[in-house]
């Protein structure tokens, strides 16, 4: 078979099979080439899902007949004034949207440079191009794209619902908008969710991307998150990331930006993962939103045909900001969890109660006659049988402590231990959760979890500054394992002798435990050894070696922290509060799991009907 030189229809029809994958591939192409041509004001309408209808006007320079004639070939644009691939400072740069589209599609642009007398209007059917003729518009673009893949139907096939693909569509818009916050974006459509986000205020770029944050994402998202804002180097980290009790069941949550680019890029959301490694429960994903700023040649943004991925020059060094500057806010942040936790127990507490057909409590009022407090059931037992008029003349002196738990409190003024974050403790309930009162609310503990990531941040802390302390048992700890087991933990016998635990062999099957850290003295050593093989069977290769320790310290903080079911006296309870201030990452156990819920007072009024 000879070789031959290609349909230029067929040509853009191929190019359209990558760039025009689905509705929102087209409406970002569109998008993005507005906000290149520097507009302000956005408006995307949709039909049958972007596959009946997709127009989008924007009130940016406009095009003049010559640049309108020349969009709709192949590999024109604008963009690349002076053909450097290497330092691209525009969304779009390829030249192939329009033409692409309009193989595909019945495309028609309008457009009006200001100054310009009249707009022009350049029609592309299925590929044909039709003459420039004159009409009627304002300053700006108008991309109407009609019947989208009419002229390849196969394509059809693979789309999803007019709900999903207006979904997609409106999922763009929230990036682009994220991306963009001094611009205002309009999104209407039969099937899509109607968006509409003003222009973002603020004296600087960081105030006015908050406020479109909140606008996208709403105002519980920035409470929830802890702001980053650092440049080192040539790399820029800025946006919020989301505290760790906030986690998500899907990555959908997690927002990136590269140069005011959306990407999906491999390097930046394994980052993320990273700085959150032991901060989740398993299968959760944390939710942020990041801006990476780099040099446009430090760069690649050619790497993919929609151009969702990049390649950055210095991949280690983005890496390590993103951790780092993470790990540090979210350290930053200390035992501060989010209002999610206190949201899921009040939804809990009010679904309970209607599975068993509670309502909303609405207080009776009092009898007209009054109401004798002694005649009430809840009367305190004898008080109603002192002589006449004692009980009434002493009734105001008579208060139960406002526990119940009838424990002496804390030494000093009682006002003082309320004003802490986690406030006072008050009880401990079946021996395993510390009450505390707070000026304001209520914290509930689970007095394991805290303690568990208590240790393990005391350990990671010694073996960063000094090494871990280790302590000589006077009689080894013989631990019998399987075989395989055994000789899987002695192979990494050196690298847990560097975090305190010395295990020699004693014959087939067992070790001999001779050192313990300092810190797990009084731990289940047999206990420990045991989740420690188990630990050790699921290290990967992808696995970094610190990420391996960390495993390691967090199996050993499992097991010397204070079990449940211990009884702790007041002194104990409040020590164990004031540490979990004083701990970053503490408003979560080793294993993502929250260590505490707080309840607001007001949140616990509207339980009982009194709000």
């Amino acid at each position: 078979m000879s070789v031959r030189r290609l349909d230029p229809v067929l040509i853009d029809r191929i190019a359209a099979g990558e760039v025009v994958e689905r509705p929102a591939s087209a409406v970002k192409e569109l998008v993005e080439n507005a906000l290149d041509a520097g507009a302000t004001e956005i408006e995307v309408v949709i039909a049958g899902g972007g596959r009946n209808l997709i127009r989008v006007t924007d009130n940016g320079s406009g095009m003049g007949p010559e640049d309108l004639a020349l969009c709709i070939e192949r590999h024109a644009t604008s963009k690349l004034p002076d053909g450097n691939l290497f330092a691209i400072e525009t969304l779009g740069f390829r030249g192939e949207a329009l033409p692409s589209i309009g193989s595909v599609a019945r495309l028609t642009i309008t457009s009006r440079r200001v100054g310009d007398r009249e707009a022009l209007m350049v029609t592309v059917d299925g590929g044909q191009v039709q003459p420039l003729r004159p009409t009627a518009f304002g300053k700006g673009t108008r991309v109407e794209v009609a019947d989208l893949f009419y002229a390849t139907p196969a394509r059809l096939k693979f789309l999803k619902t007019d709900r999903a693909e207006a979904q997609a569509v409106a999922d763009l818009i929230k990036r682009l908008a994220l991306a963009h916050p001094r611009v205002k974006f309009l999104l209407r459509g039969d099937d899509a969710p109607m968006l509409d986000y003003p222009e973002a205020r603020g004296d600087t770029e960081a105030e006015a991307s908050i406020e479109r944050i909140g606008q996208v994402l709403g105002r519980s998202f920035i409470s929830n998150a802890v702001p980053l804002d650092v440049y080192y180097e040539d790399v820029g980290l800025g946006g919020l990331a989301g505290l760790a009790t906030a986690h998500r069941p899907s990555a959908n949550g997690l927002y990136l930006f590269v140069n005011g680019r959306p990407v999906r890029d491999k390097l930046l959301m394994g980052a993320v993962k990273g700085a959150y490694a032991d901060l989740l429960p398993a299968g959760r994903h944390p939710a942020a939103v990041l801006f990476v700023q780099v040099s446009p040649a430090l760069v690649d943004v050619n790497v993919h045909p929609a151009k969702s991925e990049v390649r950055f020059r210095d991949a280690g060094q983005v890496r390590a900001l993103v951790v780092g500057t993470i790990k540090r806010a979210l350290g930053e942040a200390g035992h501060r969890a989010s209002a999610t936790v206190a949201t899921r127990t009040l939804d809990a507490i009010r679904t309970q109660s209607s599975l068993f057909g509670g309502s909303t409590y609405r207080p009776a009022m009092p009898p007209a006659g009054g109401w004798d407090w002694q005649q009430s059931p809840a009367a305190p037992d004898g008080l109603s049988s002192l002589p006449q008029g004692f009980a009434e003349s002493r009734q105001s002196d008579y208060a139960l402590p406002p526990m119940a738990d009838m424990r002496k409190g804390p030494e000093g003024s009682d006002s003082a231990w309320l004003a802490h974050p986690l406030g006072a403790a008050r009880t401990q309930l079946h021996d395993t959760y510390i009450v505390a009162q707070t000026q304001d609310g209520i914290v509930i503990v689970d007095q394991h979890a805290a303690h568990e990531r208590l240790v393990y941040e005391r350990l990671k802390r010694e073996r960063a500054e000094r090494g871990i302390a280790r302590q000589m048992l006077l009689i080894p700890a013989i631990v019998e394992l399987d075989p395989v087991e055994a000789a899987r933990l002695l192979d990494k016998a050196a690298v847990l002798a560097e975090l305190g635990l010395v295990i020699e062999s004693f014959g087939p099957g067992a070790v001999a435990v001779a050192e313990v850290p300092a810190a797990l003295i009084h731990a289940d050593v047999t206990g420990l050894v045991h989740d420690l093989a188990e630990t050790l069977e699921d290290w990967g290769s992808a696995l970094a070696l610190e990420d391996r320790l960390d495993h390691v310290l967090a199996t050993f903080a499992c097991h010397h922290s204070v079990r449940a079911g211990r009884r702790l006296r007041p002194e104990e309870m409040n020590a164990l509060l004031r540490d979990m201030e004083a701990t970053p990452f503490s408003g979560q156990c080793n294993h993502g799991r929250p260590t505490y819920v707080e309840l607001k007072l007001a949140d616990i009024e509207r339980l009982f009907g009194r709000r």
